[in-house]
């Protein structure tokens, strides 16, 4: 790395910590006071088991903050002490995950831990323009009629798959010209 890189590190890093104290919790709503925190922040909130339960920003109301807990919450009480973590969710990415269960924020299911190599990704990011991916024009063909007509086109997987790594929550592509779904179908149907 550049010494000026590193500079702009040091420009940009937040030196300070932002905390707050839990006021009141209803259902899995938890609010707090403070700490200085945007939406989508992630914030740990500091139980008396010494746990941390990771919680996400999703509202303010007046000086409270309203958060949502990414797991159980038994162990939270009023006054517990909040720290933000002013950073979205980041989850570990790489081939070292394949064949890893994991669960919605990205922890091994066996209780293990995380393999190396892996890099951190923010499970919030804008989508890819899907006007920049070439075309899709040949369809799968299974030799079965009616199957083929449900099927995606060749290489659509991939792309759906990419999608949504990046944060895509919405994906639809057209595979198929109008006349050559009208065609499947027919062809199905006979």
């Amino acid at each position: 790395m550049k010494v000026s890189q590193l500079i702009d590190q040091i420009d940009t890093l937040d030196t300070f910590k932002r905390y707050g104290r839990i006021k009141r919790v209803v259902g899995l709503m938890i609010e707090s006071q403070g700490p200085a925190s945007s939406i989508g922040d992630v914030c740990l909130i500091h139980t008396g088991k010494k746990n941390k339960v990771k919680a996400e920003v999703v509202g303010f109301r007046d000086e409270i903050v309203i958060l949502m807990p990414y797991s159980v919450v038994s162990e939270i009480a009023p006054g517990s002490i909040v720290e933000a973590t002013r950073k979205p969710l980041e989850i570990k990415v790489g081939t070292g995950l394949i064949g890893k269960a994991l669960d919605a924020i990205g922890n091994p299911l066996d209780g293990g831990s995380l393999p190396y190599g892996l890099s951190s990704t923010a499970t919030e990011q804008d989508p890819p323009n899907p006007m920049s991916r070439p075309p899709i024009n040949e369809g799968i063909e299974t030799g079965v009629r009616m199957i083929d007509s449900l099927l995606t086109a060749m290489g659509q997987q991939a792309m759906v798959i990419d999608a949504i790594q990046a944060g895509a929550k919405d994906f639809i592509v057209k595979p198929f010209a109008a006349d050559r779904v009208l065609e499947a179908i027919s062809k199905a149907l006979s």
